[in-house]
């Protein structure tokens, strides 16, 4: 008893409105005060007194002040050893909250306001396409010499124009602004339009890409996206990276599709390689040094080249397209790569050589070789010779015998 009677001594010390609400000690209601405020809560707690297990209810105010602070008071019900420790945290915490929520609130000094006015008259309202009405972020647009729109976010703080605000551009490079503390947003404003032409030669050859071929993969290409997908034939495509910077050199190739129509075209571009021409366009090169030309929009839909995945009946899943393909000429079914893998490892037949998966193929069934990687091959047929005649030995001898099963398949 005298232990408890201290305990309520030592918490109405603490906080002087929060008082109990039955005899057991298990509910508490009242106010905490932090910075001169009062804020309601109950606290109830568990027939065993265990603070971890505690409920704590509060006003919707003091709910919203300590919203960022839930998973710190969640540690500190876990960690105090009793309900005085855990409400001098929570006042500790409270006070913190407060202050911070007040900082947010400081109104910033009306020479901001009144330069960042200055300047954007200077600069001319028809290239504002948005400001909040805080006056902190500003959108602004500008066209590069080919006509094309582009966006810059500007995020200002209370120092400014002492110092620059934060700019947010969909550019595929890095873009970074020079600024003196005697700059305004029209300095801000002409070295984005310098970036812009800087980069017109590598939105000159995406866009060619984008409205003369068939491209799978982004659906809607953003700016600073540096690779297409782009569709050759059925469930064949090359996926290209193209520096934005050298956007004429020769991109990253990657090839998707079966190996017996792949594999054709690799040798084209590592024959052809040295034949690539900067004074011609990215899209024009890949013709000549493939030897091919690339589906016309104008003849073909989209339709034709985004077949669904073989397993789990649909084109994306989580975002990503089938991009592996049965290698027998006869099938050619496509398959997303996560489907194929969970599918093979849930065969009872297939097996598995480190990060390689031989099983068959749901469709055709060919034995197939997987590699986590992203290779789906056919298996050489001298391996499966290998495998029948270990598993005659072990069918028809009456010895045990032991072999690991990355002696039949190599890994690569």
């Amino acid at each position: 008893m005298r232990g408890g009677m201290a305990a309520r001594g030592s918490l109405f010390r603490q906080c002087p409105l929060l008082l109990p609400q039955n005899g057991e000690g298990t509910a508490y209601e009242g106010f905490v005060s932090a910075q001169g405020r009062d804020f309601h809560i109950r606290i109830l707690l568990p027939t065993d007194s265990q603070l971890k297990n505690a409920r704590i209810e509060c006003s919707w105010h003091l709910k919203k002040i300590l919203h960022g602070y839930r998973h710190i008071l969640k540690q500190r019900l876990h960690s105090c050893p009793d309900l005085v420790s855990f409400v001098v945290e929570l006042k500790t915490i409270l006070e913190i909250a407060l202050k911070n929520t007040q900082e947010l609130h400081v109104p910033w000094p009306p020479e901001y306001y009144s330069c960042l006015v200055r300047d954007l008259e200077i600069l001319g309202w028809n290239k504002v396409v948005y400001v909040d009405t805080g006056l902190t972020t500003v959108k602004l647009k500008a066209e590069d010499s080919r006509g094309r729109q582009h966006l810059i976010t500007l995020k200002l703080n209370a120092k400014y124009p002492t110092e620059p605000p934060d700019c947010i551009v969909d550019f595929p490079a890095q873009f970074a602004i020079s600024w003196m503390p005697q700059d305004s947003l029209v300095d801000i404003h002409n070295q984005f339009l310098a970036a812009l032409e800087s980069l017109k030669e590598f939105w000159d050859t995406m866009d060619e890409i984008d409205g003369k071929t068939w491209v799978l993969e982004p659906e809607n290409p953003a700016r600073c996206a540096t690779s297409r997908r782009i569709a050759i034939g059925s469930n064949v495509s090359v996926n290209i990276e193209v520096d934005p910077r050298h956007p004429k050199m020769l991109p990253e190739c990657y090839f998707l599709g079966a190996d017996h129509v792949v594999n054709p075209l690799r040798t084209k571009l590592n024959n052809n390689m040295h034949l690539w021409d900067p004074e011609i366009s990215l899209l024009q090169n890949l013709k000549d040094l493939l030897e091919i030309d690339f589906p016309s929009r104008a003849v073909l839909e989209k339709s034709d080249f985004t077949k669904d995945c073989g397993i789990c009946y649909a084109y994306r899943l989580h975002g990503t397209t089938p991009d592996q393909v049965c290698d027998e000429p006869r099938c050619g079914q496509p398959f997303h790569q996560a489907c194929l893998y969970e599918w093979l490892q849930g065969l009872p037949s297939s097996r598995q050589s480190f990060n390689v998966i031989f099983g068959e193929c749901p469709y055709c069934n060919k034995v197939r070789k997987y590699d986590e990687n992203g290779s789906w091959n056919e298996v050489c047929g001298y391996f499966l010779t290998v495998f029948c005649l270990y598993l005659s030995l072990l069918l028809n001898s009456s010895c045990s015998f032991y072999f690991p099963f990355s002696s039949l398949y190599p890994a690569e």
